[in-house]
């Protein structure tokens, strides 16, 4: 059977494609991964069988140019790898599903409720979850310091900062984009990996501890299991209605985990969940080409298994460059 799947702004999701790879491979079926990016330097590029240029997320000609792609390549699965590209393609499902593509991103509200810093400091309140106290700018935050400061609709890790004084607080409220401030909770930082199929269902999940973290993602992790954690992710999912991957941040203090953030996709580290047994690619090709699903049991994956990654180059001549798709 051939299963075509396509994955939006690709850009260095190396490891991603190739346990995608790995994934077809392992179940004999055969298939085209499809890339696309704005940036034709964008090293993943090199490593699918068909990569597009294509408009920025917000020009009118991006979805069409997906759309597209879709059609010419008879794609039955999309994935974006970006929080920019989860509002337009949730908004667009129906659209791109003309094309008999399925489009793995949960429905509008729950894109908008996890953009949301402050929505998603509600959601973890009202499932009872342990969070950071949180407050707008025009709240009174409390008086003991460090606080915590980001924006409020912010990714990877930019302007999200400690502040320890007064002076510096009122220094980052005035450059930060819509900025939020939370309580400062000290320790480990663990991102969960939160598998979900087309009906909201939880195929699986796998926790990962953040050693060090390079321009907001993972460069040096290992995975661990926490009981607790788990229960949360569950919660989130029964609550939220997710399609798909998404990634579930939290804070891990005296044995409390104090979520913080939801990303609803593919988080960066996914490759050392594949390699710990949380086998995604796999299960989602099975969903793809209608075959039964042998999930192990919730929680059963290797824990201890640590992830530490290094740079690599590619060297391109003009032509290769030119020769990609547009």
């Amino acid at each position: 059977m051939n299963i075509n799947v396509l994955f939006t702004s690709i850009g260095r999701r190396v490891e991603l494609l190739n346990a995608w790879k790995k994934a077809y491979a392992q179940l004999g079926l055969s298939g085209k991964i499809i890339g696309t990016d704005i940036d034709q330097l964008a090293p993943a590029a090199q490593f699918v069988d068909s990569f597009h240029l294509v408009p920025p997320t917000a020009d009118v000609d991006f979805i069409p140019a997906l759309r597209k792609i879709c059609t010419e390549h008879a794609v039955q699965l999309v994935f974006p790898l970006t929080d920019t590209d989860l509002p337009v393609l949730s908004e667009s499902k129906t659209e791109l599903q003309t094309t008999g593509a399925t489009v793995m991103v949960s429905d509008t509200e729950t894109i908008a409720m996890t953009g949301d810093k402050w929505s998603t400091y509600e959601l973890f309140s009202a499932c009872n979850l342990s969070t950071p106290k949180t407050w707008l700018p025009q709240d009174e935050p409390l008086s003991e310091f460090p606080l915590f400061i980001k924006p409020r609709y912010g990714s990877a890790g930019k302007h999200a900062q400690k502040v320890n004084d007064e002076q510096e607080l009122a220094y980052c409220l005035a450059r930060t984009p819509d900025p939020i401030i939370q309580e400062y909770i000290a320790g480990p930082e663990v991102t969960s990996d939160v598998l979900c199929d087309l009906s909201g269902s939880l195929l699986g999940l796998v926790s990962r501890e953040r050693i060090e973290v390079r321009w907001g993602e993972v460069a040096k992790g290992k995975t661990i299991f926490d009981r607790n954690i788990a229960a949360g992710c569950e919660k989130l999912v029964q609550k939220l209605g997710v399609v798909g991957p998404i990634t579930v941040q939290c804070i891990v203090s005296d044995k409390i985990p104090y979520f913080i953030e939801i990303n609803a996709r593919y988080g960066g580290g996914a490759p050392l969940g594949f390699a710990a047994g949380v086998n995604s690619p796999a299960w989602y090709l099975n969903i793809a080409a209608g075959q039964d699903l042998n999930l192990p049991p919730l929680g059963s994956y290797k824990t201890g298994l640590y992830l530490t990654r290094y740079d690599t180059s590619l060297f391109l001549n003009e032509n290769e460059i030119e020769s990609n798709s547009i």
